[in-house]
């Protein structure tokens, strides 16, 4: 027998369904039945829960007879439990949790009735029949209950898909489904680590089913090197564009956020003592992520707001009444940026005078961002601030000078040879083109590490790159429409701080484009600038037409950064010597002095 069984192996043929098949076909179709049974246990639990429910009956009736009120107690108090309480337990809609409490109610009534009097007491069957069946129907046909029975029925098959993957002796610890798909908790095998399996994820979603760019792979909470978070959506939560709630920070001291990840979390960055380059293609969101941070820099009122666009203020301009300076062609930039280092230079000195290391930003205090839109360009028509840049970018940070540069690419060209980029702290990558331009913005290393933008299939889509923020989680920026800028900087812009004293009588004169004053003003050009500006400011308004002179217009007469000027006009509606005639339009009263 033995030696027939081994001429059948080398033939390919299982010799074990042939010898004796008549005794072994009961054992056969009982395992069948009992794999089949534990496989579709989530849809027939309704039929388990009947039988359990009946047997339990049966016995109590025979055996505890008196126990019908506790048993009714009992069940009202576990109902009233899954109704309060059920939010705790996963049960995160009303619904879910109306649900449990009902099916509570009515199988520790039916049970309390058997037990007194019986499980074929009429009308019991009948009642329990047809509770069963009429609370089966949401059972059958709840959403989450479906997933859940099919992340287990994938997860069981785990051991397979880690073998075909590479990922062999891993294993499950805990799955849990929400409202986007489902996640899992995993055990790796001794020497894996959790950039194996994100150098694996492709290969992943082959053997899960699931649409590329379904997976993400996470650190666990606890960030054991031998553990990993398996995340797989259904669907996408960023599909849609997602409308700013408005400033998330009042201070530069806090984090920005930026917008939501997938799991719903803010994707905060501070900012402070922090340089960020922000990249990505045209079309791919980067001036939406431009937007969101001017609308939280503009709320924060111990921040001066500088800021370079070189493509004539086209993205920029909008927030103008928040910048205290724009420049908008390569000789304004220069000039911009030499004062910014005189600022920088300036604060050194007075901090080392004060026996003090850091320039902690107050609204009398405050800190300077520099926003450059498209860096590139920059580089290209005005080469000689490079230096400038370098300068502001290795000795910025204490001194709360603060470097935010957006381009389409970061090349070595464009970031002056990467010393630039190489004190860049965040980097902020929304899609790019190129695999290779991933790590242009984000760094050497790090797409083999996870990172990649050019998967990204949505405008606003990013990845964050910073201190806090060191694995591959993929985001959104807030929407802002034009209306919502346009809101924001004009309720902003009268509370904008001005430059400190310290920065204000830096030694710049020499370094930035002198402007001429006007020739009617009455007072010398000698005198302190404020006076110059506040006598400028109402010979200004004295000689100003009956439909007032813009905003603009004023600034060039003045000299003054916008808040300085919405400041000093408010004081002079205030005390009756001004009037507005018109949106951003001012001209002094027949009161004026």
């Amino acid at each position: 027998m033995q030696r027939h069984a081994r001429k059948m192996r080398r033939h390919g043929l299982n010799p074990v369904i042939l010898v004796n098949e008549d005794a072994q076909f009961p054992d056969l179709v009982i395992t069948v039945i009992g794999r089949a049974l534990w496989r579709y246990r989530s849809e027939l639990a309704p039929l388990y829960l009947t039988g359990a429910v009946t047997v339990s009956g049966t016995v109590l009736h025979v055996t505890r007879p008196g126990w019908w009120p506790y048993l009714l107690a009992g069940a009202t108090a576990v109902a009233w439990l899954l109704a309060v309480l059920g939010e705790r337990i996963g049960l995160s809609r009303r619904s879910e949790r109306t649900y449990a409490a009902t099916v509570a109610v009515s199988v520790g009534g039916w049970l309390a009735a058997a037990t007194a009097l019986g499980v074929a007491f009429q009308p019991l069957p009948q009642l329990l029949i047809g509770g069963a069946c009429a609370l089966a129907v949401p059972w059958w046909a709840h959403r989450r209950r479906r997933a859940k029975v099919r992340v287990d029925r994938q997860l069981s098959a785990w051991p397979q898909i880690a073998q075909a993957v590479g990922l062999n002796g891993s294993h499950v610890q805990s799955a849990v489904v929400d409202v986007w798909g489902w996640r899992a908790r995993f055990a790796l095998a001794r020497g894996q680590t959790i950039h194996d399996v994100i150098a694996k994820v492709p290969a992943i979603e082959s053997a899960l089913g699931t649409f590329r760019g379904a997976v993400r792979v996470l650190p666990t909470r606890d960030d054991k090197a031998n553990r990993f978070e398996l995340r797989v959506l259904d669907t996408d939560p960023h599909a849609d564009a997602i409308p700013w709630p408005g400033p998330s920070v009042a201070s530069i001291t806090e984090p920005i956020d930026l917008g939501p990840f997938e799991d719903a979390t803010g994707a905060r960055v501070l900012l402070l003592r922090r340089h960020a380059l922000i990249g990505g293609v045209a079309g791919s969101g980067k001036s939406g992520g431009i937007n969101v941070l001017m609308g939280n820099l503009s709320a924060c009122q111990d921040v001066v707001i500088w800021a370079i666009d070189l493509k004539r203020g086209m993205e920029l301009q909008p927030w103008a009444p928040c910048i205290d300076r724009l420049a908008t062609t390569p000789e304004q930039a220069r000039a911009l940026l030499r004062e910014a280092v005189t600022i920088l230079e300036a604060r050194a000195e007075w901090l080392a005078a004060q026996g003090r290391r850091v320039w902690d930003p107050t609204p009398d205090l405050p800190a300077l961002v520099i926003v450059v839109d498209e860096y590139a360009e920059l580089a290209e028509d005005a080469p000689d601030a490079a230096s400038d840049t370098e300068s502001i970018a290795r000795r910025g940070r204490a001194v709360a000078v603060t470097l935010i540069a957006a381009t389409q690419r970061p090349t070595q060209k464009a970031m002056g040879k990467g010393a630039v980029r190489s004190q860049m702290d965040v980097r902020v990558s929304f899609r790019v083109r190129e695999r290779k331009d991933v790590e242009l913005i984000l760094g050497q290393g790090m797409l083999n590490a996870g990172w990649h933008a050019h998967t990204l299939n949505a405008p606003g889509k990013f990845l964050l790159s910073a201190p806090e923020h060191d694995t591959p989680r993929r985001a959104r920026a807030y929407l802002l429409t034009d209306d919502a800028v346009n809101e924001t900087s004009s309720r902003c812009a009268p509370l904008r701080p001005v430059l400190d004293e310290v920065s204000r009588r830096a030694p710049d004169d020499a370094h930035s484009e002198p402007v001429r004053a006007p020739e009617e003003t009455s007072v010398p050009v000698t005198a302190p600038r404020d006076e110059r500006g506040d006598a400028a400011l109402r010979d200004a308004l004295k000689g100003a037409p009956d439909e007032g002179l813009s905003i603009a217009h004023l600034r060039m007469l003045t000299e003054m950064s916008r808040p300085t000027l919405y400041r000093r006009l408010n004081d002079l509606v205030k005390a009756g010597h001004a009037v507005q005639v018109g949106r951003g339009r001012y001209k002094a009263t027949d009161h004026a002095p």
